[in-house]
């Protein structure tokens, strides 16, 4: 028919992509709202050129740190299992403004971990440096009369093992297989940013982590504000309605990772209708995630180490 116009092909096919990358970004943009740190901290990503960080791209801590998921869940694990230290949960409670900023709080926590993992060399001490600093301010009396202190040498170990044994646990349920060499190699990087913020005693293989973990036990419990932070990480606030189901898939799929003595001390070993749905949902959430986070912090280091150092 005369003067009907097809449409062009051309500007279909030119649109689409437009639209998808612009449905991308602005998804990114929402998932990484709900990890970004208020510390006033910016890191410079891409520079120095040349400098490898403290580990480098080789590091099975740049592989397992990469996939945000999996730190997302396995943050939640982690949150969860220090708060069963009674001398760590005072700490928090006392100091931290979690319960009343819990994004912020995360978001904090987040920027070290990428820091101390992908920033340069001078960034990450820095990081280590400005943590070291505040735990030297923070000192108090827990409510069983016994004194605290964030740099105690052995409550630093606690923390940082409740963290990277989660982090790994996520990864290998939620991304893919590692050797036990590979996981002894991850504990043993890490183990130096726990040495850097004046950890003591730290495990540094996978049987030395399970051992450290039973020897444990006998001083860990949940208390009345042990299960008040598990209702509040249960009900995490989100700016964003739409990321409410996200939510609640990821800390369920964080509930998962726990041993099962320390959801059977949480209260959370119960039969939940909400949780199997949740984990199946995790193999639906991750890919979508992945997808509009794209390359990440991990591609800009790469590139950052590769490129020649200036002369």
């Amino acid at each position: 028919m005369q003067g009907l116009h097809r449409p062009d092909p051309s500007l279909a096919n030119g649109l689409a992509p437009r639209l998808l990358a612009r449905l991308r970004e602005r998804a990114g943009a929402q998932v990484r709202a709900l990890t970004r740190s208020n510390s006033g901290l910016s890191l410079d990503y891409d520079n120095p050129p040349g400098d490898p960080g403290l580990f480098g791209p080789a590091a099975l801590c740049w592989r397992v740190h990469a996939d945000f998921p999996a730190m997302l869940a396995g943050g939640v694990s982690a949150l969860l299992m220090q708060t069963l230290h009674p001398l760590a949960l005072a700490g928090v409670w006392d100091f931290s403004t979690f319960r009343t900023d819990m994004q912020g709080r995360l978001g904090r926590t987040a920027q070290f971990i990428a820091g101390t993992t992908y920033g340069s060399r001078a960034d990450a001490l820095a990081l280590i440096e400005r943590v070291r600093r505040i735990h030297a301010g923070v000192r108090g009396t827990a409510p069983d009369g016994r004194a605290y202190a964030a740099d105690d040498p052995a409550l630093l170990t606690w923390v940082h093992v409740a963290e990277v044994s989660s982090f790994l646990a996520a990864y290998l349920r939620y991304v893919g297989p590692l050797s036990v060499a590979e996981q002894d190699s991850y504990y043993a990087e890490q183990a130096r940013i726990a040495e850097l913020l004046g950890a003591t005693g730290v495990p540094r293989t996978r049987a030395a982590i399970a051992d450290y973990l039973q020897a444990m036990r006998p001083q860990l419990e949940a208390s009345e504000r042990t299960h008040e932070v598990v209702r509040l990480v249960m009900q995490m606030p989100v700016a964003n309605p739409l990321l409410v189901p996200a939510v609640r898939i990821m800390a369920d799929a964080g509930i998962a990772l726990l041993p099962d003595w320390a959801r059977r001390q949480l209260g959370l070993h119960g039969a939940s209708v909400r949780r199997p749905a949740s984990l199946a949902g995790m193999h639906l959430l991750a890919p979508a995630l992945r997808w509009a986070l794209g390359p990440g912090l991990a591609a800009r280091a790469r590139r950052r180490a590769a490129r020649p150092p200036a002369s």
